[in-house]
């Protein structure tokens, strides 16, 4: 029981918890317990004093010399305040020579629906519409039940009656085949189509390396009707359902057991590699720049806006650098986009923004800046990315004196705030202006994952304010005490103010154009953090 007395009332005995076995974890706290002798009073009181930090000698030199000392003294804290996780290069672990395997069949059978189960999460878009998939989507894959890993390749519908882009995804599904280790040829357990029948003849040249896999058996009762297949003379069938995941680890066995996996390495990638998306509208280049560049037609190209949907991602080397390049698809207005599968296809476009260090933005030099370039513009920047303006099509521009500063001009006065960003010609079609892209694209890199060294930061920060003063009024008086890098790719800032809440975005501007002029920042967005320092402004 413990006494609780109120001003003018009588004590009033209240009752205390305890927890089970209090009594026994700290038995001197319980009524009648051994109090403290003068003797262990003085051993805590020596521990205390032996914790206790050093206190400073008072700087001499007066103010001036007290708040120089003060800045030493912060700046070098600094470590416990920029996270050590961005100045430690991320290892990625990587694989060399996986088993390739395809996933191949006619439109609407369920490919991109059991890529995306055996790979265990959405990669691919699925939609009820058939030939959704066009371009060949391939992944590192990871297999939980045997630990093995392979590239698992998504391909475009097989179509007997082709169209223009029907015969281009063909082409590519087969050319998938050609290098795969294993096939596995997806057929419904519903319906023998003459696609099935005119595939299952093409595949049966690699007989050896195909597994046919009947899709939407959903229950053991719809089996007996998947047998017909059997006529199209491959060895290894199973029944599966990618819908409800009927069999998985049954086909996931069957894969392992039909690939060699002795030729596989794993390495330590500390990414090194420069990765470029290229964003912009439909029909802008994205998908003939990516061929060119990889010297191999891995993308459809087109003339039919949005012939891309899903990302395609391809690497290659220059000037004994690693680039990896990703396609996305053409992003237009949010009113123009009607159908799911389109909608998919932005916003895996728009999410490759996380993915990459650089950002290409094609623009149709012919037709000029739009409102939709403005806004992935600002996505880019707002995840700290660097961005390069590709005026592609350039070689199909009159040839007039000037003609690109006009165009630059155009360019830099809608985008009044990425005065920083470099802008190229281009054209993806003939290959010219590549190497001076790439070379911006190295150049934005180096400065997205530069670091600077804190006393050097300090020194120049000193020597901002002194050119450029902090405002004096009563109201607006702050002053701003260090700085530190906290951030590479995308490159972050802290700087400790008195009060932080009033500096004015004239003041925080001036400071980015700083660290981008003296530091070595010019090409890349600078994000700014400014945080209350432990002092008032009034004790300056």
């Amino acid at each position: 029981m413990k006494e609780t007395r109120r001003p003018g009332k009588p004590a009033v005995r209240t009752k205390t918890s305890r927890s089970p076995g209090a009594a026994k974890e700290n038995p001197a706290r319980e009524r009648g317990g051994p109090r403290k002798t003068p003797a262990d009073r003085e051993k805590t009181a020596a521990a205390r004093n032996k914790a206790a930090k050093p206190v400073a000698s008072r700087p001499e030199g007066g103010k001036m010399g007290r708040k120089k000392a003060s800045i030493e003294a912060a700046a070098s804290s600094m470590a416990t305040v920029a996270p050590e996780a961005d100045d430690v290069p991320k290892g990625r672990t990587r694989y060399r020579n996986l088993p390739v395997v395809a996933v191949v069949g006619r439109p609407n059978v369920g490919k991109s629906t059991l890529f995306n189960r055996i790979l265990r999460h959405r990669k691919a878009i699925t939609d009820p519409t058939p030939g959704v998939t066009r371009d060949p989507i391939e992944t590192v894959c990871f297999l939980p039940d045997s630990g093995k890993r392979i590239l698992l390749v998504d391909t475009g519908g097989y179509k007997v009656d082709r169209e223009e882009i029907d015969e281009l995804v063909a082409e590519r599904s087969l050319r998938t085949v050609d290098k795969a280790d294993l096939v596995l040829f997806i057929v419904d357990v519903t319906v023998i189509t003459p696609e099935d029948e005119e595939f299952a003849a093409r595949l049966r040249k690699v007989a050896d390396r195909v597994l046919l896999v009947v899709n939407k058996a959903d229950s053991p009762e719809r089996d007996p009707r998947g047998w017909d297949f059997a006529r199209f003379g491959f060895s290894d069938i199973i029944f599966t359902s990618a819908a409800h995941g009927r069999n998985l680890a049954e086909l996931e066995e069957k894969i392992v057991e039909r690939l060699d996996f002795s030729r596989v390495e794993e390495y330590e990638d500390l990414h090194e590699d420069v990765r470029i998306a290229f964003l912009g509208k439909p029909n802008t280049g994205k998908s003939t720049l990516l061929n060119r560049l990889l010297g191999e037609e891995k993308s459809i190209v087109s003339p039919i806006p949005g012939t891309t949907r899903d990302v395609v991602e391809g690497s290659f080397a220059w000037k004994e650098r690693r680039f990896t390049a990703l396609d996305t698809a053409g992003i237009r207005r949010k009113k123009k986009v009607h159908d799911d599968v389109e909608y998919y296809s932005v916003n895996r476009a728009i999410r490759t923004i996380d993915e990459c260090d650089v950002v290409v933005l094609m623009i149709d030099a012919v037709e000029g800046l739009t409102d939709q370039d403005k806004k992935i513009a600002a996505l880019a920047v707002e995840k700290g990315r660097g961005v390069i303006f590709a005026l592609n099509k350039w070689d199909t521009m009159p040839d007039i004196k000037n003609g690109f500063e006009a165009a630059s001009d155009r360019l830099r006065y809608f985008f009044g705030q990425m005065a920083y960003a470099p802008i190229l010609p281009l054209s993806a079609r003939r290959g010219t202006g590549l190497g001076k892209l790439l070379d911006t694209a190295a150049r934005l890199f180096d400065q997205l994952n530069r670091k600077i060294d804190t006393g050097k930061l300090n020194r120049a920060l000193e020597s901002w304010l002194e050119s450029y003063p902090t405002p004096i009024g009563g109201r607006t008086r702050f002053k701003i005490r260090y700085m530190t890098q906290s951030g590479l790719n995308p490159v972050k800032f802290v700087l400790f103010a008195t009060r932080p809440e009033v500096v004015p975005d004239s003041y925080k501007s001036y400071l980015k154009n700083k660290i981008r002029s003296d530091l070595g920042f010019d090409l890349v967005p600078v994000e700014l953090d400014f945080r209350a320092s432990r002092r008032d402004y009034r004790d300056l």
